[in-house]
């Protein structure tokens, strides 16, 4: 089957005056002598000092002020070795702090590529024949640090894109939620990374813990697991990676005031700090006709990949896991718009070059799958 393509006139360009305001932290020593400054000025000084940074942040961020706030309370933890009391500050003091710990970050700076488009779930004020369609993009910035963006358009009836005006604001999510985990599926993720060879007894860890638990009582066992051993440098590994794996599950909330070509989905976990690559969307159809979004990506921490996939409903909202199974390793994954034959449905390229179809009855587990090679319309050639 041969499918035409027809060159629009549109081109999508990355923009390196699009920032998001992230936590900026260097050493202790560093950041208690910035403290010490800014409790010696006097209200005065500290309201002098802080007026232009209010005055220009303000112009590129919503809110500012709440993310000096938020970026500040992420040093409280250095007052007490300080001996100052945080109650004692003023409001305009702990706003200026927390500006000195704040950068900029231009996330198209580098490159903007890789898109994916589906339906926008918000269809209102289209006219007739008329599509709003939602286009997402990697953007990388310094550092090759990717991340996700979007753009929306609305498609005619002669497939012409007239492309949304997008927002200046941009946002990371304004609330990061950590996953409750099954402990049996935890344990088979684990044995499927490769550098695990069950070096530490799983009693010293899994074993201590409920059925179901979260990232933070999973941090304690291992925390307490340390103070019993002497480890060596690959039990120190092990430990690594099992917190690596925890981190993968998240979930992310954004303001509802928020523009959608304003939310950046900018690496959370720890193995993804290097990149969020290549993600795919897809409007997915369940068996009783409600949607969701489903797009499948790459994270990757500088030296590992791992195979994620993000849900959401409505774009504010989203569902961060990972993948397991065999074939959840690499690279290319791509999952269908709906099941065939009751089963979940990826389109895999495990060799870098060959298709590959996988199915599957749970959407995040992935065993198997079949050389494609020139499948009919039942999909009976598939070897």
């Amino acid at each position: 089957m041969q499918v035409a393509v027809t060159r629009k006139d549109i081109n999508f360009r990355p923009d390196a005056s699009r920032v998001i305001a992230r936590f900026l932290y260097t050493d202790a020593e560093r950041a208690k002598n910035t403290i010490r400054s800014v409790v010696n000025m006097s209200e005065n000084e500290a309201m002098l000092a802080l007026n232009p940074v209010l005055r220009d942040y303000s112009l590129r961020h919503r809110n500012i002020s709440r993310i000096f706030e938020k970026h500040f309370n992420r040093i409280v933890h250095l007052f007490k070795d300080l001996s100052i009391d945080t109650e004692s500050l003023t409001s305009s003091k702990k706003i200026l702090l927390g500006s000195y710990f704040t950068m900029e970050y231009s996330i198209e700076s580098a490159a903007f590529f890789n898109p994916s488009v589906v339906e926008h779930p918000d269809q209102s004020e289209t006219g007739p024949g008329e599509k709003r369609v939602i286009l997402s993009f990697r953007a990388t910035g310094e550092g090759h640090i990717s991340s996700i963006v979007f753009r929306t358009g609305v498609l005619d009836a002669n497939n012409n894109l007239t492309i949304e005006p997008v927002g200046k604001m941009l946002e990371e999510a304004e609330h990061i939620r950590r996953h409750v985990y099954d402990k049996e599926s935890f344990k088979t993720k684990l044995d499927e990374m490769k550098d695990f060879h069950g070096i530490i007894p799983s009693g010293l860890v899994l074993d201590k813990l409920n059925d179901k638990f979260t990232y933070g009582e999973l941090y304690h066992c291992i925390e307490e697991a340390k103070k019993s051993l002497h480890l060596a440098s690959d039990k120190e590994i092990l430990f690594s990676q099992i917190i690596w794996l925890a981190s993968s599950h998240y979930e992310l909330d954004f303001s509802l005031d928020t523009n959608i070509s304003e939310r950046v989905i900018f690496p959370v976990s720890a193995n993804e700090r290097n990149g969020i690559e290549d993600a795919r969307f897809v409007k997915f159809e369940d068996d009783k006709k409600e949607v969701s979004y489903f797009a499948t990506y790459t994270a990757y921490d500088g030296t590992t990949i791992l195979p994620k996939m993000i849900e959401t409903r409505d774009f504010y909202h989203f569902k961060v896991i990972p993948l397991h199974g065999e074939i959840a390793q690499n690279k290319g994954m791509a999952l269908f718009p709906r099941k065939l034959n009751g089963k979940y449905v990826m389109l895999c390229r495990l060799d870098g070059f060959n298709n590959y179809i996988a199915f599957s009855d749970n959407i995040s587990i992935w065993r198997e799958a079949n050389y494609c090679k020139n499948p009919d319309s039942h999909g009976n050639s598939f070897k």
